[in-house]
């Protein structure tokens, strides 16, 4: 019997080694208003990581342009955003150990991806990867992480206290001790902790002990 009974896993950078590839796209989108202004959109994108694109490109247009993005504009560029980075998610690297341990745990552990990607794109890649049939349920941006997992605890009659989040922002830890879950933070090797001191870290899957 797995110590648990379901595990939610943020995708990027926990599942699929796609971080880089989502920073260079964010980069190439603000690319010709200079170089003061990509790295002002770079440093917020990191700092929020798991939000939404759309509020994050929505916030550098009106922070460092001077913009005010209506919903056709966002909904254009997030759309920009999105033809940079799909194909190459499908087909970036696993975070190590990722794969065996979908493998190992399918069917005997209850799995849910909850990702701030925008839900369309994130089914196709999780499609386009051939990992949905690891997962009961795949789901991005709109809403926010804390009501999707309100809603799979109370669906699928799952504890709190027996489920844990494996994600590597603070968007992730955040969505976990809102909801009661408990949290284990992703931080690959050479990038710095985001998490409080004390929170459990590995540096991949190939350490996931649920």
């Amino acid at each position: 019997m797995p110590a648990r009974d379901a595990i939610f896993f943020d995708f990027d950078g926990v599942l699929a080694e796609s971080i880089e590839i989502k920073e260079q796209a964010f980069c190439d989108l603000y690319a010709e208003f200079g170089s003061e202004v990509v790295a002002g959109a770079l440093a917020h994108h990191k700092a929020n990581e798991g939000i939404s694109r759309l509020h994050k490109i929505r916030h550098c247009h009106k922070e460092f342009l001077g913009i005010e993005l209506d919903d056709d504009d966002v909904a254009v560029l997030g759309e920009r955003f999105s033809r940079r980075v799909e194909d190459a998610v499908v087909a970036c690297d696993w975070v190590a150990g990722a794969r065996v341990f979908l493998e190992a745990h399918h069917g005997q552990l209850p799995m849910f991806v909850i990702s701030g990607t925008p839900d369309d794109e994130l089914k196709r890649v999780v499609d386009g990867r051939g990992m949905a049939r690891f997962f009961i349920s795949v789901h991005g941006s709109p809403p926010r992480k804390p009501p999707i997992v309100r809603d799979l605890l109370e669906v699928h009659g799952l504890s709190p206290s027996r489920a844990v989040f494996v994600g590597d922002a603070m968007t992730d830890y955040d969505a976990a001790r809102s909801t009661g879950l408990d949290f284990i933070g992703r931080v690959a090797p050479g990038r710095e902790s985001p998490f409080p001191s004390g929170t459990r870290t590995i540096p991949d899957l190939t350490a996931l002990e649920v």
